[in-house]
């Protein structure tokens, strides 16, 4: 198999892998209750996300595969399907399936993106566009629960994982809390300055919504116009029940999309 070097030097592929190639000496445990496609597109799965199968590798038409793995070919359309729906992998007409680069996924919990992308190695970068003292608004003085006029800091900041775009950042905090510096914020995500400063996020109340990007929205993620964003607005708590951030985000949902667990009761 010959191979060229990526743009960030890993290798890719330069023409469609087999099995073998793509899944080692894995096979399939039709025993195990976990379906058969399952198997197969977890396994794929940890190996793009590892980068052991890099963005552009290619994959072998689906009958050679089934065929490989000694399975059907809807079994193995469906992991395709699995693994194509999740964003890692992308099917171009007259080239084939192939690897893209994974979407970062976050659970929601009460961590700030910028430590989600540093936990799973993605090398979080961040613009700052806005970083100033401004009135709070009768909106953003709702969310905080302060005064309407209330001195309060604006950030708008654009955040990169892997040399992408993934989402634009727009944060109020009081100002008696933090005047955070431009170097600050570019280096850190805004909850490790919160903590520093003595106002630790503890509980929050959020939505979750989607809608379509504007000209000036897509321009800065680097989606095409109309594209479909991921949208959220989160109040942030401390350990009193005082409001100490609110934030109005949105996300590139190509390259982006948020996880839950859910449990039975």
């Amino acid at each position: 198999m010959h191979v060229t070097p990526a743009a960030d030097d890993r290798p890719v592929a330069t023409v469609a892998l087999r099995a073998s190639d793509l899944l080692g000496l894995f096979k399939a445990d039709r025993a195990s209750p976990i379906p058969l496609y399952f198997q197969i597109a977890k396994r794929l799965e940890d190996a793009i996300e590892s980068g052991d199968l890099p963005p552009g590798t290619r994959f072998a038409n689906e009958v050679q595969l089934a065929e490989d793995l000694d399975l059907s070919r809807p079994t193995v359309r469906r992991a395709m399907e699995y693994l194509v729906d999740r964003g890692l992998l992308v099917r171009r007409r007259g080239i084939g399936t192939e690897v893209v680069k994974p979407r970062v996924r976050r659970p929601l919990e009460l961590t700030s993106l910028y430590d989600d992308l540093l936990s799973t190695g993605q090398r979080p970068a961040t613009v700052v566009l806005l970083n100033e003292q401004v009135e709070a608004s009768a909106d953003v003085a709702a969310s905080l629960g302060v005064p309407e006029g209330t001195p309060v800091i604006k950030l708008i900041r654009l955040r990169s994982a892997s040399g992408q775009p993934v989402a634009r950042l727009t944060n109020y905090v009081p100002a008696r809390l933090l005047n955070p510096t431009l170097e600050s914020l570019e280096e850190h995500g805004l909850y490790q300055l919160l903590r520093a400063a003595g106002a630790s996020p503890h509980a929050a109340t959020q939505s979750i919504g989607a809608r379509r990007a504007t000209v000036e929205e897509a321009r800065s993620l680097e989606e095409p116009r109309g594209a479909a964003l991921l949208t959220m607005e989160r109040v942030v708590y401390d350990v009193q029940g005082v409001a100490i951030e609110f934030g109005s985000h949105i996300y590139a949902a190509s390259r982006y999309s948020f996880e839950l667990s859910l449990l039975a009761h």
